[in-house]
């Protein structure tokens, strides 16, 4: 008799993880505290519902992002096809309608007889016979569920300080100072460019180190993870170090001056209509008064309207070499499986990537399959089998998928981006080997 899962978290990778046990035809069980118990960042109480940038990357193959993607279309990955069905213009970007993906996860989940989706809190997680349960509660997990899990694992949960950008209205944009382009004209003109003399990023670099932040609970420089550090800690490194970072200019050109700008701010479409717009970079804890205050001197948003604030909140998740097993299960119970960003992965892709493999590694137990490990030639293979369980370090902290984690090619590559691209053929084949030699629903 095949057990039941109860999936505990609807975000991407939960409604991913509950997508594919059915497909290996599992019953599941989906919960969501949602909308009943609030976050500090949730707003609407959606299924996989995405609460800071809406773009999911680049669909570039020599892209780290892209490769991913691929090697998640190629194991059928079902929350891809939903992002695309909800893409917004970005360029060689997936970015989507936050609200539109919600809703075509929420049809997916709803329309597989297998899973039963249920408005509920788990605290506690006791044995029950044959019976398996898959967290994904992601980095806002409720203090219940840690104690719970600090409780099981013998170890104290660890934590990162994450960061989100504010949003602003397109109709309150001025666009006769903005200017419409992407970098080096690669892909479609979809975003909004703001360009920026010597002056006006000094302005915005003293603002920035000099506003009012809002505090945050036992907030440390240190906690903070690179890929989302709020745009004042940046300027706080060195008054470069935006220039070469977020607001870098190369591959970009102001058509009003036939030049390349001392600094840009990019805005990306956040949503199907193209009516909302987010700073891209601009993550921040400054307090919303200063927001509206500093980021209104940038040029072309001096009447801009945010209807929603950048932030910060604390993100939970677990010492993965030392707390699971190589099958994402937890070390003392067998019982008791983790997805998404519990487990130190970093990025909504890098989360369904999560969702997907802990779910395949649960149902081919309970299926009596035996799964060879992913190639080390693939991201998923370098990321979710091989850094998740890399000892090497004390201090466990979480990654996106990159490059970094693939052995170098064996043959001579001249370029760098030649480079990416023989990786990420090299990884698509590996994968395809994997997925003939392996018994797949």
């Amino acid at each position: 008799m095949k057990a039941a899962v109860t999936v505990v978290g609807a975000g991407l990778a939960g409604c991913e993880a509950a997508l594919q046990l059915a497909r290996w035809g599992l019953s599941v069980r989906l919960l969501e505290m949602l909308p009943e118990r609030a976050t500090v960042v949730h707003q609407s109480g959606d299924l996989a519902e995405i609460v800071c940038s809406n773009s999911l990357k680049s669909t570039v193959l020599s892209t780290s992002s892209g490769l991913l993607k691929k090697e998640l279309d190629l194991l059928g990955c079902r929350l891809l096809h939903c992002a695309r069905a909800a893409a917004v213009p970005a360029g060689t970007a997936l970015a989507v309608d936050k609200q539109e993906f919600s809703r075509l996860v929420r049809r997916e989940i709803e329309q597989e007889r297998l899973i039963n989706l249920e408005v509920a809190h788990l605290g506690e997680l006791p044995y029950l016979e044959n019976h398996h349960y898959l967290l994904a509660t992601g980095p806002l997990t409720s203090d219940e569920l840690v104690e719970e899990l600090g409780r099981l694992t013998g170890r104290p949960a660890l934590h990162f300080f994450d960061a989100i950008a504010p949003t602003v209205t397109a109709a309150s944009l001025d666009t006769e100072i903005l200017f419409r382009a992407a970098r080096y004209d690669k892909g479609d003109r979809d975003y909004w460019n703001s360009p920026l003399n010597e002056e006006q990023y000094d302005t915005l670099h003293h603002d920035l180190i000099s506003s009012e932040k809002a505090d945050v609970h036992e907030f440390d420089r240190a906690d903070l993870f690179d890929g989302c550090q709020p745009i004042e800690e940046i300027a706080a490194s060195g008054p470069k170090s935006m220039a070469f970072g977020p607001l870098r200019p190369v591959g970009l050109q102001n058509p009003h001056t036939g030049k390349r700008p001392h600094a840009v701010i990019q805005l990306r479409q956040e949503n199907l209509e193209g009516t909302l717009f987010g700073l891209v970079g601009f993550q921040t804890r400054l307090k919303f008064g200063e927001q509206k205050r500093v980021f209104r001197k940038i040029p072309g948003l001096a009447k801009a309207e945010f209807v929603r604030f950048g932030q910060m909140h604390r993100n939970f998740y677990l010492d993965t070499p030392r707390c699971l097993r190589r099958d994402f299960c937890l070390t003392g119970r067998q019982d008791i499986f983790v997805a998404g960003q519990m487990t130190g992965v970093e990025g909504y892709v890098e989360s369904i990537a999560s969702g997907l493999f802990s779910a395949f590694k649960l149902a081919a137990r309970e299926t009596s399959c035996t799964l060879s490990p992913l190639p080390a030639e693939t991201l998923m293979g370098g990321l979710l089998s091989r850094f998740l369980f890399d000892r090497t370090s004390a201090d466990f902290s979480p990654m996106n998928a990159n490059f970094g984690l693939l052995p170098d090619v064996e043959h001579r590559v001249r370029g760098k981006k030649e480079r990416k691209e023989a990786k990420a053929e090299r990884a698509v084949a590996a994968l395809q080997g994997w997925i003939q030699t392996n018994p797949l629903p």
